[in-house]
């Protein structure tokens, strides 16, 4: 207790005072970090948070962080697949302790499981997907012995579906006997696990403090090796121009997220590097379909003919979001480049017309209050208003706009969202499928914060989930956007590249297309 108190005097005094260079061992990332809701693996839902999950915790499976794409082992050290493509058994590979000093077994796993299926948070769905409650999954989740753990679907569906599932965040494996005793009223450690951890990843849970810093420290004892930096600070830092002059001062020794103009402060600065990461993240307004407005096909037609799309590309958002139309984001499988909407403001008056709105109509919109959320809306704002669209801009922080959103309480919502995992299905489940529009539903992609259901493309997001042949999937899915961006209340408008600078003495961060596959057990500095 001792050390992580002096730990956290340190980390606190560092954030304060300004330091020429950073500690050896030690990484400190200038980032935006105030979407953390929760640290519990199978609640959190947010960006961070799945970051922090590939930090502190073991997946079932995973990726190589010098090759994502293919699955690998996590804690499963290997796995085989029954004939009829429902059952996957997994060798749980012996010897990994937890941070507790507990020893992982496939009884942690199966508790693991049954816990993200019992408590149905935000990611559950990944896992109830296949057929799976909180009724029957004992017996889908299954430990039959301390190293064997049997998953079974309610049917087949194509198999790098499955895994790529259980890749995801939700399946991070918790200390059981760790989280249950901080069990309180039968919430399966929820609330402590909220600002706690219990994993036996690469690196230590240590302390959060909302909007200032997260801090990481090293797993000596590792089994896949322990980390070269013995801690990880991160500093949140939402201005611009505060990452840039971090990271020339030697401040920070990574600055993410950052815009074009301050990337182009940095050229010719010998000590620094700069990379674009193209990310899955897209971003889109959400049209609530409980407003009656809202809900006639000619006004989504036309507020879809209300965005600049080029023009934001190009200027605001230069170099980090490319305009994208669709769900699918470039690099996966079924992704599309069709450009069906520009702004045609004349158009979409005739779209409003013929809706009943020939002079426009007044309407809110919830949008985060930071770069470049607030940047877009104002754009937006200015372009719908040519066309009578009367906009009032809601700002918040994120936690505030995304409860509204998520209770169905907006207008339009502007929102980013990420992939859960490196397959088509976990946009299309989110943004083409709803089963049940009830306010109680127990699923609640975002078609359904939305409240909106569309049976055609409810099915046919249903049948590329599990048809097996590769190139018949990627035609359904490429069909299924094609009717999508035609009938949704989807504003689908960018594709994000994360732009990030580096000093030239740190080598080996890892930073994939999914939050899930942001690593710093590859960091090194020279």
């Amino acid at each position: 207790m001792k050390k992580i108190l002096a730990l956290v005097g340190a980390v606190s005094l560092y954030a304060s005072v300004a330091a020429a260079e950073t500690p050896r061992d030690t990484l400190v990332v200038g980032a935006k970090f105030d979407d953390i809701v929760s640290l519990d693996p199978h609640e959190s839902f947010e960006f961070t948070g799945s970051e922090f999950g590939s930090q502190v915790y073991d997946k079932l499976i995973t990726f190589d962080p010098k090759n994502i794409g293919p699955i690998v082992g996590g804690a499963a050290e290997s796995w085989t697949v029954s004939p009829d493509g429902r059952t996957f058994t997994f060798k749980i590979r012996q010897g990994i302790k937890f941070h507790s000093g507990n020893p992982l077994t496939a009884r942690d796993v199966e508790y693991s499981i049954h816990r993200a299926v019992t408590m149905n948070k935000s990611p559950a769905f990944i896992i109830t997907q296949f057929g799976i409650n909180k009724d029957t999954a004992k017996e889908a989740a299954k430990a039959t012995d301390d190293w064997t753990l049997v998953f079974t679907t309610d049917k087949k569906y194509a198999t790098s579906f499955v895994l790529n599932c259980l890749s995801a965040n939700v399946s991070a494996v918790v200390d059981s006997k760790l989280v249950k005793s901080n069990e309180k009223d039968g919430d399966w450690g929820n609330t402590w696990l909220k600002t706690n951890a219990a994993g036996s990843g690469p690196f230590k849970y240590v302390t959060w403090r909302a909007n200032e810093t997260l801090t990481y420290e090293r797993n000596d004892a590792y089994w896949g090796g322990a980390p070269k930096m013995r801690r990880i600070v991160l500093r949140h830092m939402p201005e611009q121009a505060t990452k840039r002059l971090a990271i020339e001062k030697g401040d920070v020794d990574i600055a993410r997220d950052l815009q074009a103009d301050q990337v182009k402060a940095l050229e010719g600065n010998k000590d620094i590097t700069v990379r674009a990461i193209r990310k899955s993240y897209v971003v889109y307004l959400g049209l609530n379909q409980k407003n009656e407005i809202l809900r006639k096909p000619q006004v989504q037609q036309a507020l879809k003919y209300l965005v600049d799309y080029d023009a934001m590309s190009n200027t605001i958002l230069k170099g980090a979001y490319a305009v994208q139309q669709t769900y699918i984001p470039q690099g996966f499988l079924g992704a599309i480049s069709d450009r069906p909407y520009k702004l045609d403001v004349a158009k979409a008056k005739q779209l409003l017309a013929e809706a009943g709105h020939p002079n426009g109509f007044d309407i809110t919109m919830d949008v985060t209050n930071t770069w470049p959320w607030t940047e877009i809306a104002q754009t937006i704002q200015a372009t719908f208003a040519q066309a009578g669209v009367k906009v009032s801009l809601i700002p918040g922080d994120f936690r505030a706009t995304i409860t509204k959103y998520r209770a169905r309480n907006h207008d339009i919502y502007m929102g980013r969202w990420g992939s859960d995992f490196l397959d088509p299905h976990s946009n299309a489940d989110t943004f083409a499928k709803n089963v049940n529009n009830a306010d109680d539903a127990p699923a609640k992609p975002l078609a359904w914060r939305n409240a909106w259901q569309n049976k055609e493309l409810t099915d046919l997001t249903d049948a590329a989930m599990v048809e097996s042949d590769t190139e018949k999937r990627r035609q359904l899915y490429e069909s299924t956007q094609r009717k999508f961006v035609q009938v949704s209340p989807f504003v689908m408008m960018f594709q994000n590249t994360e732009l990030l600078a580096e000093r030239k003495n740190v080598t080996g961060f890892i930073l994939g297309p999914l939050s899930e596959t942001t690593f710093f057990k590859t960091v090194e500095k020279n």
